[in-house]
């Protein structure tokens, strides 16, 4: 059986040099047939091995030919296989594993030969840089390549003309009833304070582990990611790549790109006002200030669903083409189906837009008892400024908009009660989902005062 080669190479950012890590083909495993065997482990499948073989005779068979490894089974453990390797003058032994890959760690790889490649390339590593290693583990991010990186991003992304958040709307008015022209900027625009921060919020990074092809070096050391496979992290919103130990001491400021968000609907809220620089969702702008255009005073209004197959046919395409997509009345007559489209997107965020943080607080102020009316505003106001930023100006947007709504009740019928049977669930969840059967009823309770009292407790 030939031994392995494993080549990689390696960059210090303090040397400025390369070095190249090569094991190259010494030997062969002397007696090297395999053994072909039936093994039970939850299901059948077949492992070939070289024998039966103890620790003494592994070490005496593999003595001087660093490089080489071979698969024994052990009588100490008759239904453990065990992979050893020889590095250095030593051979190291692992259990090995297989679930239709072969593992001794995390990394799971189609052959042996790949696994035992790549454990050589980290042996070396740790052998003969570890103090490359070592400066992964505490290097300091104020030191660190990153901090110039996403400094530089931030200020493009600051200096990029955000799309204007009023468009073509500016003078809003409706089909049915009357809105204050002098006031409907204010009304349907959302807070300019917040509209130059987006880039400042905070979002943790969605690191997951990535099989990169040809070479690559983390974006926060600067330094090579070494490996065959699994050789770092990559976050799946913006790009970033990491090492797996370079991942854990960057911050919470990704700064995600429309180009890995593939979709708005089930979507990160948060990810998605980052990626597209406005502080309040398009989805969300566009359908209300479409839906006041056409008016806010026809009966049912949010409670009557859409036509499904029209729902779904916008959801697609704000999923398509974002900003883009047409929901006037000559392409969707029935306002309904505007309304829904608006529900499910709030239904279909991963985090609520009422956030599992805010929830059990909420449902203490109107749980507890002896509270006056007061006190429990003052608990719910507290409560919902926990909101991450994007779900506060997103709720504050909304809820504005469904004050409005409030105002036409007499035609509509869409009364603070009513709307919250129909927003509540939509809004807000727990995250036990037996508990939230349970928790109806406070949930209309405290959806119905935020809606009734939104401008003392969203100002």
């Amino acid at each position: 059986m030939a031994v392995v080669a494993a080549t990689a190479v390696m960059n210090s950012s303090h040397s400025g040099k390369h070095t190249c890590i090569s094991c190259r083909k010494k030997h062969r495993i002397l007696g090297g047939s395999f053994v072909t065997e039936k093994h039970s482990n939850n299901y059948l499948w077949c492992f070939r091995y070289h024998g039966h073989i103890s620790r003494e005779d592994t070490d005496r068979l593999l003595d001087d030919k660093d490089g080489s490894y071979l698969v024994r089974k052990s009588d100490r453990a008759p239904e453990a296989f065990t992979l050893a390797i020889r590095f250095d003058g030593q051979t190291k032994n692992f259990k090995l594993y297989h679930d239709g890959q072969h593992y001794v760690g995390e990394k799971r790889f189609d052959t042996i030969h790949d696994l035992v490649a790549d454990g050589l390339i980290t042996f070396y590593l740790e052998s003969r840089a570890s103090d490359y290693i070592e400066s992964l583990s505490i290097s300091n991010y104020a030191e660190s390549p990153y901090l110039a990186y996403s400094t530089k991003k931030k200020r493009l992304a600051r200096s990029t003309t955000r799309r204007s958040s009023t468009g073509t709307n500016n003078q809003v008015t409706t089909s049915n009833c009357s809105v204050d022209n002098n006031s409907s900027d204010e009304q349907l625009s959302p807070d300019s304070d917040f509209a130059t921060n987006v880039q400042e919020y905070e979002k943790s990074h969605c690191f997951k582990v990535q099989n990169f092809i040809g070479l690559h070096w983390c974006d926060y050391c600067a330094n090579f990611m070494w490996g065959l496979i699994a050789q770092g992290v990559k976050c799946q919103d913006c790009g970033f790549e990491a090492h797996k130990k370079c991942s854990e001491r960057v911050p919470n400021d990704c700064m995600p790109d429309m180009k890995y968000v593939k979709r708005l609907f089930g979507a990160d809220l948060t990810t998605v006002v980052k990626a597209q620089n406005t502080p309040i969702p398009i989805v969300v702008e566009k359908c209300i200030k479409e839906i006041e255009h056409r008016g806010v005073d026809f009966e049912g209004m949010y409670r009557v669903a859409g036509f499904h197959d029209d729902i779904e046919a916008v959801r697609m395409e704000f999923d398509r083409d974002g900003e883009n997509t047409d929901i006037s009345e000559s392409r969707l007559e029935d306002v309904n189906t505007l309304t829904s489209v608006l529900k499910l997107y709030f239904r279909l965020l991963p985090i609520p837009l009422i956030s599992f943080e805010s929830y059990p607080k909420l449902l203490e102020a109107v749980q507890k008892p002896g509270l006056k009316e007061k006190e429990k505003l003052q608990m719910i106001k507290e409560a919902l400024h926990l909101l991450q930023p994007a779900h506060y100006q997103t709720l504050k947007y909304l809820m504005a908009h469904l004050d409005r709504v409030i105002e036409q009740q007499s035609k509509n019928m869409m009364s603070p009660e009513n709307l919250a049977i129909v927003f509540a669930p939509t809004l807000m969840r727990s995250p036990d989902a037996t508990a939230s059967l349970m928790a109806v009823k406070l949930e209309q309770t405290v959806t119905e005062l935020i809606l009734s009292n939104q401008k003392e407790l969203l100002r």
